[in-house]
């Protein structure tokens, strides 16, 4: 295989790990307090993060616990590489912190003609690549036309760049772009501008293989400085960025194993900020001295997925998925069998609400709700409707029909405690209407591996949803099923395998509608087909909790306005505005480095630490009696 498309995941979630062994390790890091020793990030090959004595008073430190993928925007796949790219490079339009509506980013400013079928992007003049080159619309032109060319680039940027026809520069600072078919997604074209001058350099046989690691030229508000993968990754400011130099002269992604230890880090003042803490864990934190928790709207969801007959684009049959799933009846009954009260009750804390739509209500015009007709947790229904299916239960009380028994494998993430405990409710729930379900706790690396080659019957996942519908409803089309190159099975965009004809009509529709109101409901016509279908269980939609050391830093721009996350934003609005509380506790951290800060927080709340971690034990037991 000359190369390989990236795994059919993106923009995931990024909600981690709280795992079994959580409690030893807030007794560890407790009695590590005491001796005034700094929990310590849990890294992949033991060598320790940046510490705390070498950041600078304006230096950012994000606590994470899903590590960046790849560094390589054709390539990346996780919510965190997503990240990096919008920190090291520009886009041509940006999410307002406000709404999400489009705005100007490197592109000042457009004009579309009367058809709608050319758009002139005005560029920034003065834009400069890190290397000190000039960044023109050569470098726009190339970006694009690669993004359409080159096979692997264009497994990442297809549904952005496949209705461009034609990308041409009429002078240094203008774009213009001629497309099949007037779109509404032009104004949201999330490919990152790369220069010309490097990415040439990278052949299409080299590039899904291409690390970009070191000596990345980028002109975004951000450079990576230094990357040590499952460790941290250091990025310097760009002062000269035409959004405005940031306040902060360092942000560093420091990457954590345990929920429990990046909060004690965020304690300790070790960290800033901990992003994607479960609701548990922040609620211990809620408290603290310094710190604020910040429960946010959010716009993902996770989903109880499905085997629906895996095959590649041109129709051939793969994997290893139980035929039943391909019957609607199973899965319906297997929908009515999902309490989602209970998930979002005893997984989320309270912290979401149940799931129907693939769109989440974040995004009120586009989010579609079945409303009466939303299907209820009903056991006796979902026996019924296998009862009438012609699934009769044996003397195992397992279900068979035509031989064959309802006996599935159920996969969940090992780096998502969310992930393992919805795993293990629909397992008890199935066995109720006489379903065997199996589950197995893999890596997301794992998993995104089995269900590109159909090798599953259910899994748990999600995704994250950008602010224009059209990337998460093309998932879902026939297109982005696997697809055969070189004798292997190479994944698409699709995690279930579903292919429909009156889907991807929708679909198509939507792409070409420019009227706000009538895509939008062509696009809630398609989640109303996607549920007709059961092509998911919806599970839930989450608010994203993350907390910050408010002591120490300020200027957070939450996106949207109103309620919304400060961190892993459609754009880089809070961490351009960052900045130190005052001079004054500026100079207290730099007077000893934050090693100092980081002793000062053990001595003065060492007591605290001890209480917090009790709360914690006694909070995760609770969740486990309840469960079981």
């Amino acid at each position: 295989m000359s190369s390989t498309p990236p795994a059919p995941k993106s923009w995931l979630t990024n909600q981690s790990a709280r795992r079994p062994w959580a409690r030893l390790a807030v007794a560890a890091t407790a009695a590590l307090a005491l001796l005034g020793v700094a929990a310590a990030p849990a890294v992949a090959d033991g060598t320790p993060a940046p510490a705390a004595s070498e950041r600078s008073k304006t230096s950012f430190v994000i606590g994470v616990k899903q590590d960046i993928d790849s560094l390589n925007p054709y390539v990346g796949v996780v919510a965190g590489a997503f990240e990096t790219y919008q920190l090291m490079y520009d886009y041509l339009t940006t999410s307002a912190a406000k709404d999400f509506a489009p705005e100007p980013w490197l592109a000042e400013k457009w004009e579309t003609s009367a058809d709608g079928k050319a758009w002139t992007f005005h560029l920034r003049k003065g834009v400069k690549w890190s290397d000190g080159a000039d960044l023109t619309a050569k470098d726009v032109v190339y970006t694009f036309q690669r993004a359409k060319d080159d096979e692997t680039a264009n497994g990442q940027y297809s549904s952005y760049v496949d209705n461009i026809t034609k990308i041409t520069a009429t002078d240094d600072h203008t774009v213009v772009m001629e497309v099949e078919k007037p779109s509404p997604i032009m104004l949201r074209l999330a490919v990152p501008i790369l220069p010309e001058h490097v990415w040439s350099k990278v052949s299409a046989k080299d590039a899904a293989t291409f690390a970009n690691d070191k000596d990345v030229v980028g002109s975004g508000p951000f450079q990576l400085a230094e990357a040590k993968k499952g460790q941290f990754y250091r990025f310097t400011a760009n002062k000269q960025h035409f959004g405005g130099a940031p306040n902060i002269d360092e942000l560093i992604f420091t990457v954590f194993a345990d929920d429990t230890a990046l909060a004690q880090a965020l304690r300790q003042g070790e960290i800033d900020m901990a992003q994607d803490l479960p609701a548990a864990i922040a609620e211990t934190l809620v408290k603290e001295p310094g710190i604020t928790v910040n429960d946010a709207k959010y716009y993902g969801f996770n989903e109880i997925g499905y085997n629906l007959g895996a095959a590649t684009t041109d129709g051939k049959a793969i994997g290893d998925g139980h035929p039943a799933l391909k019957d609607k009846q199973v899965r319906l009954a297997i929908d009515h069998a999902i309490d989602r009260k209970t998930l979002v009750t005893k997984v989320l804390n309270g912290h979401g609400g149940p799931a129907t739509g693939v769109i989440p209500p974040i995004y009120a015009d586009l989010h579609w709700n079945p409303g009466s007709a939303e299907r209820a947790f009903d056991l006796a229904k979902a026996n019924s409707i296998l009862d009438a299916a012609g699934y009769s239960k044996g003397a195992d009380g397992i279900r068979a029909k035509d031989g064959k028994a309802l006996k599935f494998r159920l996969f969940g993430r090992d780096s998502s405690e969310y992930s393992k405990q919805t795993a293990e409710y629909v397992r008890s729930w199935l066995k109720e209407i006489g379903i065997e379900a199996t589950v197995s706790i893999m890596s997301e690396d794992n998993l995104t591996v089995v269900l590109g080659k159909g090798e599953f019957d259910l899994f748990e996942w999600g995704w994250v949803v950008e602010p224009d519908p059209d990337f998460q409803l093309s998932v879902m089309t026939c297109e982005q099923r696997s697809y055969e190159e070189d004798g292997e099975i190479a994944a698409g965009w699709s995690d279930s395998f579903y292919c429909s004809e009156a889907f991807d009509k929708l679909y198509a529709e939507q792409q070409t509608m420019i009227d706000p109101a009538k895509r939008a409901e062509k696009v809630k016509e398609a989640q109303r087909l996607l549920y007709e279908d059961v092509a998911y269980s919806m599970t839930y939609y989450y608010n994203q909790s993350e907390a910050y050391r408010s002591d120490r830093f300020t200027g957070f721009v939450p996106q949207p306005s109103e309620g919304g996350i400060l961190a892993f934003q459609y754009g880089t609005h809070s961490y351009r505005n960052l900045k130190p509380v005052t001079a004054q506790a500026g100079d207290a951290d730099s007077g000893s480095g934050s090693g100092g800060v980081v002793l000062w927080v053990v001595g003065g709340v060492v007591l605290v630490l001890l209480i917090g971690g009790a709360v914690v034990v006694l909070k995760r037991r609770s969740n486990a009696d309840d469960r079981e």
